[in-house]
C-alpha cells in the first residue's frame, strides 16, 4: 500500500513537469483574497492627484512673488512674509516688472519723507529707504499693473510682501505723530489698538487707566498681533476708557501712547442727509448760505458733490467741508459732516435747485432745496 502512494505522487510529479516546465511546489494556506484574478499586461489608468495637491500647485502658479532684497554683496534674497533689520540701516528692495506700483507706510507719504526713492527701471523697480529708523516699521509690497488704453488693473499673479521690523532697544513701539489716540468701538467689526512693536520678541501687554489694571488676553476675544496690536474681536461697551500698552525686551519696560476707546452704535448705509438754505428767498447782492448735513459713523469719510444753477457759467461760489465728533449720551459718538456752498453776490441766474450729493463707503444720497430771487 505505501509503495502504491509513492508511486502515485512521483506520477503526479512528473505530470506536472511535463505541463509546467517546472517542479512542483508545496502547497502554503493562501492568504485573504490571493485567490482574486488580476489581469496581465493591462494599461493602468493614470493617476490624478489629490484634490489638496492639485489646490496647492494652482496656488504656487497664482501668485508668483516678483520682491527681492539686494544684499551689501550685491546679492539678491528672497523675502520672507517678516524681515528683521536694525534701525540705521539702509534698504534696497526691487520688484520685477515695467510698470511695478509699491505700498509702504503712510507716514512715508504724509511727510513726503526724503529718505525714501522710488525708481521704475526697464525690467524692474527699484525702492530705496536710506537711514532706516524705528518708525519705517511695516508692511512693504509691490505688484505689477496691467493696463490698457482706458484703466489700470492690478495683476494678483505677481506681487510681493513682506513686513519689516526696524528693531531699536531705545524706540519698542513703533513711534506716532500724537501722543494720544482714538479707537472707535464697533459691535460688528473687530477693534484695534494699534500699538505695534519694533522688536518681535518683545512681550506686550495691554493696560487700563482706570481703575489700573492689567486687561487679560485670552487670546479669543482679545488677541495679540505683533504686526497690527490688540484685537478686541467683539467690541462691548464694557469696553470703553482710556487704556495704554506695556514692552518688555532685554531692559527697563517701556510704555505707548494712550488709546480713548470710544463705544458707537450708529446704523450703517448711505449718508442720513439734510440740506438747508439761508435764506431761502434772496434779494440781489446778498450772500446765500447752502448747507448739507450728514450724521454717520465716527471713522467714515464723507464726500460732497454740488450741482449749482450757476455751475455751467462758473459763477464764483466758495465750498467749505469740515467734520467733528458730537457725544449723543454716555455711550453714543457720532460723526457730523458739512459741506457750506456760498455765493456771496446773489443774482438772478443765481436762482434755482441747489443739489448736494453725500457719499460714503456704503453709497451715496442726494437732497436739493431752491433759493429763489425776490
Amino acid at each position: 500500500m505505501r509503495l502504491w502512494v509513492l508511486l502515485s505522487l512521483l506520477l503526479l510529479q512528473e505530470a506536472l513537469l511535463h505541463v509546467t516546465g517546472q517542479p512542483a511546489k508545496s502547497k502554503r494556506p493562501k492568504e485573504p483574497g490571493e485567490n482574486k484574478i488580476r489581469p496581465v499586461n493591462k494599461k493602468g489608468k493614470p493617476k490624478h492627484p489629490k484634490m489638496k495637491e492639485r489646490e496647492s500647485a494652482d496656488s504656487s502658479l497664482k501668485s508668483q512673488s516678483i520682491l527681492t532684497q539686494v544684499m551689501d554683496n550685491g546679492r539678491f534674497q528672497k523675502l520672507a512674509a517678516t524681515l528683521s533689520l536694525s534701525a540705521g540701516q539702509s534698504l534696497e528692495l526691487r520688484c520685477k516688472g515695467n510698470n511695478v506700483t509699491w505700498s509702504y507706510p503712510s507716514y512715508l507719504d504724509t511727510f513726503k519723507d526724503s529718505r525714501l526713492s522710488i525708481k521704475q527701471l526697464d525690467k524692474y523697480s527699484q525702492l530705496i529707504l536710506a537711514n532706516s529708523t524705528a518708525a519705517d516699521t511695516g508692511e512693504y509690497s509691490c505688484w505689477l499693473q496691467l493696463c490698457n488704453t482706458k484703466r489700470c488693473r492690478k495683476d494678483d499673479t505677481k506681487m510681493g510682501s513682506t513686513y519689516i521690523f526696524f528693531t531699536d532697544k531705545e524706540e519698542l513701539f513703533v513711534p506716532t505723530p500724537s501722543y494720544f489716540e482714538i479707537v472707535y468701538l464697533t459691535p460688528d467689526k473687530p477693534a484695534v489698538i494699534p500699538c505695534r512693536v519694533t522688536v518681535p520678541s518683545a512681550k506686550v501687554t495691554l493696560h487700563r487707566e482706570f481703575p489700573a489694571e492689567e486687561i487679560e488676553t485670552d487670546g479669543t476675544d482679545i488677541i495679540y498681533d505683533v504686526k497690527k496690536g490688540f484685537v478686541y474681536q467683539h467690541p462691548t461697551f464694557d469696553h470703553k476708557g482710556i487704556v495704554y500698552c506695556k514692552a518688555e525686551s532685554q531692559g527697563a519696560p517701556q510704555i505707548s501712547i494712550k488709546y480713548h476707546l470710544l463705544y458707537v452704535e450708529v446704523p450703517k448705509g448711505p449718508p442720513s442727509t439734510t440740506i438747508e438754505a439761508s435764506p431761502s428767498r434772496a434779494e440781489v447782492s446778498d450772500s446765500v448760505h447752502v448747507t448739507c448735513t450728514v450724521l454717520g459713523e465716527p471713522d467714515v469719510d464723507v464726500d460732497f458733490r454740488w450741482q449749482y444753477p450757476g455751475q455751467e457759467s462758473e459763477r464764483p461760489v466758495i465750498i467749505q467741508n469740515f467734520w467733528r465728533l458730537i457725544n449723543r449720551g454716555t455711550s453714543h459718538t457720532t460723526r457730523i459732516s458739512k459741506s457750506v456752498l456760498l455765493v456771496e453776490d446773489f443774482e438772478a441766474e443765481d436762482a434755482g435747485s441747489y443739489i448736494c450729493t453725500a457719499q460714503n463707503l456704503h453709497g451715496g444720497t442726494a437732497v436739493a432745496t431752491k433759493v429763489e430771487l425776490n
